[in-house]
């Protein structure tokens, strides 16, 4: 063979190997088509159940095992919600030890009566809240199979997110209430043990028709299919002339859970908002709540098109806001929310679980591994939502410039408690819960408030929607987030998210001294960062210094109200001090701050400012 052939049959050898790689690490995941049928009896608090799943392996793996989620073995004592919840340092007073003392009508259960794979009966073990399957025969990759089920369930007295017969009065909140898969993804099965926090699902289209007693009015996930023959209106009826029980059917495309709540006595506000969605409010009328539910409708559309512009157009036809639950939980299409609330309270709880429609229900992070990309930046984004409304009037209290400001002093305090863990710690595994929520919700805010320091905020919030857009519908991991704002602001963020992300190391800088028109300033934390600096003269001025990282290999463009305006060489990491060349004199400078805007979480900012009544920080240069 000619040696130009041989060359040929190589290269050719290579370019297939290297697509077959490329294609091994393309973005995939699993699909997945339920259909119930559920038979619930309200006398007993049971439903029976029959379910059939059309289940898509689109990984490129061979599967030997699938995992399912029963949540409601959680609500029994002994369990490992139970056992957690008693011996953690500081537990959730929802929770606390009531599981341990359910009686047996009290706790909740899922009993698996059958299970079918590919049409033929197959054995399963219960672990708990896990049902693992080792299956007889593999599902290929590409390949679509049929999982059958029969089971049976009881709905535990409301302690956390599901039950029955919450503090309100509303009769059954009915989240995470049915046998679920757990997903499969590139880092493989995430079926971990419920004890109460995150969850991960796949998305799936729903077929869901329930069974109930007549005088129930329903409200869930998805659009209800059968609205004549349902009606609202059998609650008005003569139970005489009322048929015993009906069948509410719904639908929901491309979600990752199905949530639904039952009372007889919700009553329903229909609101169309400005872009045709369609948002429905559900409560029990009365005292505490019939005047401010009847004002959040025209409230959550104002908030609806703030999010729109901000954070991305809400795809679904409707979104239900519903009193139930133990406090406030987001699901697709809806919210369970304590009702009994002051307006403010009401609007405050219906925003931010509506933002997890962005950050859960749309960009569905893996909340087990990544629960700050979940609850962070919904806490962000809420805080943003209610600042504008706010500014519109539409509820109490003053907008403010940067809504964010409390957190960064809160988290400031926060680091020096010993309580912090990183953000890579799982959300089951945190040794407290104060270090779970602190994390979670305030760290993960922050991450978007310091990348709106480093990157500057129209850039960070360029970003923050074009990471929506290209994200939305899948699994996106911290390395998808971080790396979409690279590309937005063009500049390196790897060195943050390893400081941020992995460890708790603080930021923390200081002046040290002004000699003449030289600055010397100390990095005494070990996390390091580009610096705002802002010199004001004693004429008036305000001259910006921006001393950019080696590390970002960039800049960002100037921010704030400023005189003048200089890039100063950059600072290497590995730099404990640093000496900044101004432009002015000291007996000319007013002060000097280090980030006046706040922004940067420098966990000590006594050392920030330097006012030049301040003699020992400062000299002219000119003594002998």
């Amino acid at each position: 063979m000619k040696k130009n052939n041989i060359l040929v049959i190589f290269g050719l050898i290579i370019s297939i190997s290297a697509n077959l790689m490329g294609q091994s690490n393309c973005y995939w995941q699993q699909k997945a088509y339920y259909e119930m049928d559920i038979d619930f009896d309200t006398k007993k608090h049971q439903f029976e159940g029959e379910q059939s799943i059309k289940y898509v392996n689109n990984s490129p793996d061979t599967l030997s095992h699938i995992f399912y989620y029963l949540f409601y073995n959680a609500f029994q004592p002994n369990s490992m919600m139970d056992v957690r919840s008693r011996t953690i340092s500081d537990p959730d007073p929802r929770v606390g030890d009531r599981i341990s003392n359910l009686d047996k009508s009290e706790i909740g259960y899922q009993k698996i009566k059958s299970l079918k794979v590919r049409g033929k009966k197959h054995k399963f073990i219960m672990e708990g809240t896990i049902l693992e399957v080792t299956l007889d025969k593999p599902i290929l990759p590409g390949e679509v199979v049929m999982l059958e089920m029969e089971f049976e369930a009881q709905v535990p007295i409301q302690i956390r997110r599901t039950g029955r017969n919450n503090k309100e009065g509303i009769d059954y909140s009915m989240a995470q209430w049915f046998p679920k898969l757990c997903e499969y993804d590139r880092l493989g099965w995430h079926a971990h043990p419920y004890v109460g926090r995150e969850f991960h699902g796949i998305w799936s289209d729903y077929d869901i028709k329930i069974e109930i007693d007549s005088d129930y009015i329903l409200a869930g996930t998805g659009e209800l299919q059968n609205f004549e023959e349902i009606g609202y209106g059998y609650s008005k009826v003569e139970p005489t002339k009322r048929p015993k029980k009906l069948t509410w059917h719904f639908m929901a495309k491309n979600v990752i859970d199905f949530m639904w709540a039952a009372d007889p006595d919700y009553r329903q506000i229909v609101y169309q908002a400005h872009d045709g969605t369609v948002l429905r409010f559900f409560f029990q009328p009365g005292e505490k709540t019939t005047e401010n539910w009847e004002a959040l409708p025209k409230i959550m559309d104002e908030a609806l098109k703030y999010i729109n512009e901000n954070f991305g157009k809400y795809p679904y036809p409707v979104y239900n806001f519903i009193q139930g639950g133990d406090g406030g939980m987001e699901y697709p299409m809806g919210t369970l929310i304590t009702g009994e609330r002051p307006l403010n309270s009401l609007v405050g709880v219906s925003v931010h679980e509506w933002m997890h429609s962005w950050y859960q229900m749309m960009l569905a992070t893996n909340e087990a591994m990544y629960p700050w990309m979940d609850e962070g930046f919904t806490s962000y984004a809420s805080g943003e939502v209610m600042n504008h409304l706010r500014k519109q009037g539409l509820i109490p209290g003053t907008a403010v410039d940067n809504p964010h400001l409390r957190s960064v002093v809160g988290f400031a305090n926060f680091t020096s408690s010993g309580l912090e863990e990183p953000l890579t710690t799982h959300s089951d595994h945190y040794m407290t819960n104060t270090a779970y929520g602190t994390a979670s919700y305030t760290k993960g805010e922050l991450t978007l408030v310091q990348l709106s320091y480093i990157l500057g905020d129209d850039v960070m919030r360029q970003g923050l929607l074009r990471y929506f857009n290209e994200w939305k519908f899948k699994h996106p991991t911290p390395e998808d987030f971080f790396r979409v704002m690279e590309k937005t602001a063009q500049i390196e963020l790897d060195w943050f998210k390893d400081y941020w992300v992995n460890t708790t190391k603080t930021i923390d800088y200081g002046i040290d001294t002004l000699i003449g028109d030289k600055l010397t300033i100390n990095k005494i934390g070990e996390f390091p960062m580009p610096l705002d600096i802002v010199v004001t003269t004693k004429k008036g001025k305000k001259q910006l210094y921006y001393i950019p990282l080696s590390l970002m290999r960039n800049d960002k463009s100037p921010e704030g109200v400023h005189d003048d305006y200089k890039i100063a060489k950059d600072w290497d990491w590995t730099d404990s001090q640093y000496t900044l060349q101004l432009k002015e004199k000291a007996k000319n400078i007013k002060s000097i701050e280090i980030d006046p805007s706040g922004r940067m979480l420098d966990v000590n900012r006594d050392n920030n400012i330097l006012n030049l009544n301040d003699k020992s920080t400062e000299s002219d240069g000119d003594e002998k």
